[in-house]
């Protein structure tokens, strides 16, 4: 399993959010490059992007610091996720460098475009699923959908999507773990991999996402805890690599 640095892009600065509010946040750095220096410095293997203004204004506005990031660490996997709603915003970052992009409302709210951007762009498309009480929510987590998670997961499966990044919404910044259980069921009822994300605080949260004996969970975003200082990166993944169960 991968530990994954979040880095949340607000107003070019890195910050972190509590339960996505955008008033909730936390500065943590104005250098976002030099942050990601840090979690590669310390040994991590993929990172994890957010526009958090793109989120919510629909489109990338953090779109240069991203292409910055990119080119420092041609060779590093990097996603990003926060506005994508377009074939021209998701070439923009592939051209750019960026391994993987985060469809997130758009899935919701036209499912059809991730079969397109899939077709466009093989092996390029990850689906972020937010989640409040097991439903969808959407536009930087200010709307929650009639939708099921695991019954909008299961329609990406014949897309060709590459992962699942799910976040329980209610867990996400608090530092209280993340919801094992869900992710658990999601990754066994569907056939596409999953990212777990949102409330992990310390060893104990990786072990139990471990624990959880699900092949299909593949990586656990970390943001808040590597910031505080809860989590090691590299002492983290050296874990994870070390399991034994």
């Amino acid at each position: 399993m991968l530990i994954i640095p979040a880095i949340d892009l607000k107003d070019g600065a890195c910050v972190r959010l509590r339960q996505g509010r955008m008033e909730d946040s936390t500065v943590f750095s104005d250098d976002p490059v030099s942050m990601a220096a840090k979690w590669v410095e310390g040994g991590c293997r993929r990172l994890h992007l957010v526009d958090l203004n793109g989120a919510f204004e629909g489109q990338p506005v953090n779109g240069e610091v991203v292409t910055a990031i990119a080119k420092r660490y041609p060779t590093l996997p990097i996603q990003i996720g926060g506005g994508i709603r377009s074939l021209e915003t998701i070439e923009h970052y592939v051209k750019a460098g960026v391994s993987y992009v985060i469809i997130g409302t758009k899935a919701v709210k036209q499912p059809e475009f991730v079969a397109e951007a899939c077709k466009a762009f093989p092996g390029k498309v990850i689906v972020g699923l937010d989640a409040k009480d097991g439903f969808v929510a959407t536009d930087g987590w200010a709307e929650v959908s009639s939708v099921q998670v695991i019954d909008l997961a299961k329609r990406f499966e014949a897309d060709g999507v590459s992962a699942i990044v799910y976040t329980d919404i209610a867990k996400d910044g608090m530092m209280q773990g993340c919801n094992v259980p869900f992710t658990k069921a999601l990754a066994e009822a569907t056939s596409i991999p999953v990212i777990a994300s949102g409330g992990i605080h310390n060893l104990g949260d990786i072990q139990a996402l471990l624990d959880a004996k699900a092949p299909g969970i593949i990586g656990a975003i970390t943001g808040r805890a590597i910031y505080e200082g809860t989590l090691d990166v590299a002492e983290a993944q050296a874990f994870c690599d070390n399991y034994q169960g």
